[in-house]
């Protein structure tokens, strides 16, 4: 009769450490090799969130922008803030010659309706129609002094002329300021002001202001960049510089966002045309 040979238990056992001890020793060499490249992955996928969300919020100040009433933007501490219109046309001017229809009148205060020429643009009862803004310096074509601000009258959409004010404040400036071209902007009733604030951890936001105190507005603010605790932070150098002609701006705009160590910095140029 044949007998096979059985290993001992205790041969298993030394068997068994062995390769675990190998084992081991092969995990730890690999995770010095794969260490740095799976903290290099996850760097640059922090590096590109934070790059997108800077982008993101520069390209909403841009879009935002190309709506500013004209002469509106003004930087404010940590910021800047503008009136944003929503659309625009041209009124009937009694200078034009025309015998026909009812024109923006600049001379009598109870004069409170006119028509527009052309397709009426997107306005309603309560929005704000503002002519010939020259900004800050301008008293009499200041929209936030709102002596060039009439508010329509009514409710709901306006469809047809003549379109009525609840009031002429441009017949009380002193001297009057019509526009050379008759032109007219819009602005939103429920979005007269629009304020952008970097306070060096967050930037949001702020939409619902007032032309009187623009600082005044609603709520905490939309966030765009940073974190409301914690990381990422958010920090902004922004300048605003207007021509020589007064007739177009750049506000230049540096976004800095910063997280475990490491930060991004985006720059944006953006041209304001002040053309009223």
């Amino acid at each position: 009769m044949t007998h096979r040979h059985r290993p001992s238990a205790g041969f298993t056992l030394i068997e068994a450490i062995m390769v675990i001890v190998i084992t081991g020793i092969v995990a730890g060499i690999v995770a010095v090799f794969i260490t740095k490249p799976v903290q290099g992955y996850v760097d640059s996928v922090r590096r590109a969130e934070l790059t997108d969300q800077a982008d993101v919020a520069l390209r909403r100040m841009t879009r935002d922008l190309r709506l500013a009433l004209p002469n509106s933007l003004r930087t404010v501490t940590n910021g800047f803030e503008f009136i944003m219109t929503k659309s625009g046309g041209r009124y009937r001017d009694a200078a034009d010659g025309s015998t026909g229809g009812i024109p923006l009148s600049f001379t009598s205060s109870g004069s409170t309706t006119f028509d527009v020429l052309g397709p009426l643009p997107a306005m309603n009862g309560g929005d704000r129609i503002v002519v010939y803004n020259l900004g800050e310096g301008y008293t009499p074509a200041d929209a936030y002094t709102g002596l060039n601000v009439a508010t329509i009258s009514g409710t709901g959409a306006i469809t047809a002329n003549p379109v009525s004010l609840t009031g002429n404040p441009f017949a009380a400036q002193a001297p009057p300021l019509p526009s050379p071209s008759a032109r007219f902007q819009v602005v939103d009733q429920s979005d007269l002001v629009v304020r952008y604030v970097c306070d060096g951890h967050t930037l949001r936001r702020f939409s619902g202001c007032t032309l009187a105190t623009p600082s005044a507005c609603a709520g905490t603010g939309a966030l765009l960049a940073g974190a409301a605790a914690g990381e990422p932070t958010a920090t902004c150098t922004i300048d605003y510089t207007s021509a020589a002609t007064g007739r177009n701006g750049l506000l230049y705009i540096q976004l800095i966002l910063a997280q475990s160590g490491e930060s991004v910095t985006l720059f944006q140029q953006i041209h304001v045309d002040n053309s009223p």
